[in-house]
């Protein structure tokens, strides 16, 4: 049956307006961004296809392009809107963050990083730097390594944060394992950055662990 057919009140872009994108499914979400079917599927049977053949919403965001368009229906062009959608959210979330005190709003921070690092196969280690009122100035990806490690350069840390005249930093890097647990290397490095940038007056907040699906915090842990 097709979206037209079904009544008002159950149609994606119907729903939403009526009650609100939370009050739709991950299906009808990405429904409306399809905005049609294929022959035989309406557009909310093919986002379910989707999202049986890649696991959750978050795995189809970040589905390579070859994968991406393997699917009956996609190709370069809804990959490429795909792609803006995402880059959008990031955008949207970093100017939350560099409007106000950056722990007014945790959850964006975090949904930040993870739409950020949490899906890369590598592993990569980000430097965000906030000023005297908490405030984003810049957040910069400093080094990528392997799949199991990273070597990061303390005084290449200390020289970005002097460099942007930052105040404070928030530290995080992903695992692509999955495992958002720190390991002890983590441990040692915070230790390392954080003496290292007490020489300058510049403060670690915080250090973040990244996976798809979780965040784990150093400074909730009281390991700061």
């Amino acid at each position: 049956m097709a979206i037209t057919d079904w009544p008002a009140s159950e149609r994606p872009r119907e729903k939403l307006i009526e009650r609100g994108a939370a009050a739709l499914s991950d299906a009808e979400l990405l429904a409306i961004f399809l905005r049609v079917g294929i022959a035989g599927k309406s557009a909310v049977d093919l986002a379910r296809d989707l999202l049986s053949r890649f696991g959750s919403l978050g795995a189809l965001c970040a589905a390579s392009a070859e994968d991406f368009c393997t699917v009956p229906g996609m190709g370069p062009a809804k990959y490429t809107q795909l792609l803006a959608v995402m880059e959008m959210a990031r955008r949207a979330l970093a100017e939350e963050m560099s409007r106000a005190d950056i722990f007014d709003s945790p959850d964006s921070v975090r949904a930040w990083l993870r739409l950020k690092l949490g899906r890369l196969e590598h592993e990569s280690f980000m430097v965000v730097m906030l000023d005297a009122q908490n405030r984003l100035i810049r957040a910069e990806t400093l080094f990528r390594g392997t799949l199991t490690q990273t070597s990061v350069y303390p005084r290449e840390v200390v020289k970005l944060a002097l460099q942007h005249n930052a105040a404070s930093l928030i530290l995080a890097h992903n695992h692509p394992s999955g495992c958002a647990e720190p390991s002890n290397a983590d441990h040692a490095l915070t230790r390392t950055l954080r003496d290292a940038l007490a020489l300058i007056d510049v403060r670690v907040l915080d250090h973040l662990v990244v996976t798809h699906s979780s965040v784990t915090s150093f400074a909730e842990r009281g390991w700061m």
